[in-house]
């Protein structure tokens, strides 16, 4: 069975062919007033952020969101995330998922600790437990997975990638310097099996209208390299699972230094084109969101 990119994951974005040896540069130094450096400065701070997706299957719309509260304390940050779709089978798995992640907050990156995947599909509804450190990880999945791919993701290459939460949400944080690709990359994704490297391509400027957001994105093409943790012959294939072409992300330049995705759009080879965009998307105080939510007012 082919192994498809998660609404969540897509975000991400999902995630040996290359050398073993990793080509991607250090995540740069936070410049004074980012908002990294802000929360390790001891501003703590809370990402509402809400992804819708559409497509027609015939005349049939197909839906789906994904939901991210990121809480980001001077030391740590948790990602919880909920997907639900429907009718994007093959293309954005229609399960409905809850994830979470954990980790380190440091001043140009989010560094994973922990991520847990459950997905409720009403055949496997596999969990998916991981835990990682500086030096290896350890992963239990129930059931249990049937092979880890060949070649299988080795403890050396899986510790210089993150989630596919926190890959989707510390690229979306990390400080982009002057003279700096916005588009950056490579985004390093290991979900606890497959070790995905998402190579971006900067395609200049576009204007995007979101619910959330509207203004000049920055675009960016995404292709991908299949590292580790696929089946024999599928490293080296540089489209995602289902996809034709590069999945086209909007990137939009925010006033704290940040750049998010708004936008996200891929011509599938199931439903034609489906489109992700922005529903919500803001930033609060964190001290100030944990005081809205114990009065009643927030979310």
């Amino acid at each position: 069975m082919k192994r498809r990119l998660t609404l969540a994951a897509a975000a991400a974005l999902g995630l040996a062919g290359l050398s073993t040896a990793d080509t991607a540069p250090a995540a740069p130094a936070a410049p004074k007033g980012s908002l990294l450096a802000n929360v390790k400065a001891g501003t703590p701070m809370r990402m509402v952020y809400e992804l819708d997706a559409r497509a027609m299957i015939l005349i049939i719309p197909a839906t789906g969101r994904a939901s991210f509260n990121v809480e980001l304390k001077p030391n740590t940050y948790t990602i919880k995330s909920k997907v639900r779709t429907t009718g994007l089978a093959d293309v954005f798995v229609n399960y409905n998922m809850e994830l979470a992640a954990s980790g380190y907050t440091r001043p140009g990156e989010l560094k994973t600790s922990g991520y847990v995947s459950q997905n409720r599909d009403g055949k496997k509804n596999r969990r998916v437990e991981l835990s990682m450190t500086n030096t290896g990880f350890t992963m239990n999945a129930s059931p249990k997975f049937g092979n880890l791919g060949d070649p299988a993701a080795t403890q050396e290459q899986a510790v210089l990638a993150n989630d596919p939460l926190t890959a989707l949400i510390t690229f979306a944080l990390e400080p982009r310097p002057n003279g700096v690709d916005p588009c950056g990359g490579p985004i390093r994704v290991f979900d606890g099996k497959q070790l995905t490297y998402l190579i971006l391509e900067n395609k200049g400027k576009a204007k995007v209208k979101s619910p959330a957001w509207s203004g000049e994105a920055i675009e960016c093409h995404v292709t991908m390299d299949k590292i580790a943790g696929y089946k024999a012959g599928e490293v080296n294939k540089d489209t995602l699972t289902g996809i034709d072409g590069p999945l086209r992300m909007y990137l939009a330049p925010m006033d704290n230094g940040t750049f998010v995705p708004v936008r996200i759009v891929a011509d599938t080879d199931k439903v034609g084109k489906v489109t992700l965009q922005a529903r919500t998307l803001r930033f609060e105080p964190l001290e100030t969101a944990a005081a809205q939510t114990g009065s009643g007012g927030g979310r």
